[in-house]
């Protein structure tokens, strides 16, 4: 498994300038994040300084922050680990990737620390699963409760006279008369790819359940199948009726390019709840008409239509160090789980996967309301599949975006890879 996750990351290195050796200091632990921005620079840097501040001397070590914007954050993991040159600390998403981390050697087993220092009290059980392999905990859970839902403005909805659809019927209605109405229903920025998978991810499940990704990935069903088919068709037939903006798949998250569309007066925006810190901070009086609601249902499906897609935990933190450095280096992740540092992250716009952790910003309310109301929570298909996988689910639904292949020809492109993946792992 080690040789071909190798093989897998050293791919990576072809796209990407290559990696300088990284030296650091004896007393070092280098932390890589992907905090560039406010207010992630704020609630990313509480602990870091804390430690630095209060621990350095007695732990004999110093952390040294490294952010990095998201996108470009993925790939230099990729070349880091590739090359032999994995931080101290690092973020990822868990999923598919981290069992590669702990099969590759790069995240260290964790399950002691975490009882020593009694975060199973602290940390949601949903959090701390999606942690655990093998009946072991090999990262920390950071940051928010992050499920896709859509944002819109609630004084431009009043004002036109729309309403919340309940179904996925009521949202075609609805888009078409914002296209009627000369706005543009979708403000999707899909340049990476995850971002317009959002929608991809969810038409599967409202038609055919979370069982057809979880199928995939243990052999015992296929990519290509009728809800990838409705899912594929139904984005495609959104693209045609011009629910999305020109140019889709060349906009970039990262440049805030799909905010800067909902703030413009698009319709609405299906993204992650880390968005809600995010629009918090750059533009407080959209915040105040700031409104959620979950992913519409389908009607007639015989699937659940209360699974939500996300994660509990919007980033989590492995470690590729042990000894005294690891023992410092959690020391410094601990304090992601105080009280000081959970009312920091709500008051920035967050929810952080604490069991004490509670909003009353209405934001959150609505949130609150589509996660109370969820059966499950399906991890977003890039964290859950294989590396390899991942990367062809997000380039092959990208091209539902500019119908540049059939829905059929799209799950065959994903299904392929998942078949690969499968031959080249088999016991």
């Amino acid at each position: 498994m080690k040789k071909r996750f190798m093989a897998l990351m050293a791919a990576a290195i072809a796209v990407t300038m290559a990696a300088a050796p990284m030296v650091h200091a004896a007393d070092e632990i280098s932390f890589w994040d992907i905090a560039t921005d406010e207010p992630d620079k704020t609630i990313w840097s509480y602990a870091v300084d804390k430690f630095n501040e209060e621990d350095a001397e007695e732990y004999g070590y110093t952390i040294d922050q490294v952010a990095t914007t998201n996108d470009q954050y993925k790939q230099k993991l990729a070349v880091a680990m590739a090359s032999g040159q994995c931080p101290d600390m690092y973020i990822h998403w868990t999923g598919g990737p981290m069992v590669e981390y702990i099969k590759s050697g790069y995240a260290q087993d964790l399950t002691d620390l975490v009882d020593q220092y009694g975060l199973r009290d602290l940390y949601t059980e949903a959090s701390l699963a999606q942690c655990t392999y093998d009946g072991k905990i090999y990262a920390i859970p950071v940051k928010n409760d992050s499920v896709a839902v859509f944002f819109y403005n609630k004084a431009m909805w009043e004002e036109k006279g729309y309403e919340v659809p309940e179904t996925i019927a009521d949202l075609e209605a609805l888009c078409d008369k914002m296209v009627e109405d000369g706005i543009t229903p979708f403000a999707l920025a899909n340049q990476p790819q995850w971002t317009g998978s959002m929608y991809y991810m969810y038409l599967v499940a409202r038609h055919g359940g979370p069982e057809v990704i979880s199928n995939a990935y243990d052999g015992t069903g296929s990519l290509v199948n009728e809800s990838t088919e409705y899912a594929g068709a139904k984005i495609e037939e959104w693209v045609e009726k011009g629910y999305f903006p020109e140019g889709v798949n060349s906009l970039s998250p990262d440049s805030g390019d799909d905010r800067a569309l909902l703030y413009q007066g698009a319709g609405m925006m299906l993204q992650g709840t880390w968005q809600v810190g995010a629009i918090k901070e750059e533009f407080p009086e959209f915040y105040e008409n700031l409104g959620c609601f979950g992913f519409p249902v389908l009607e007639d499906s015989e699937a659940d239509q209360t699974v939500v897609v996300g994660t509990m935990g919007d980033n989590f933190i492995s470690f590729n160090c042990d000894g005294d450095k690891l023992e410092a280096g959690f020391k410094m992740a601990s304090y992601y789980s105080t009280e000081d540092w959970m009312n920091l992250d709500i008051e920035v716009g967050n929810l952080p996967p604490l069991k004490d952790a509670t909003s009353e910003e209405a934001p959150w309310q609505d949130i609150l309301a589509v996660l109370n109301n969820a059966s499950s929570v399906q991890l977003w298909w890039d964290q859950y599949l294989p590396s390899a996988v991942a990367d062809v689910h997000k380039s092959a639904s990208q091209k539902c975006f500019d119908c540049s292949a059939t829905p059929t020809e799209i799950a065959e492109e994903q299904q392929a890879a998942m078949e690969e993946w499968l031959a080249d792992n088999a016991e």
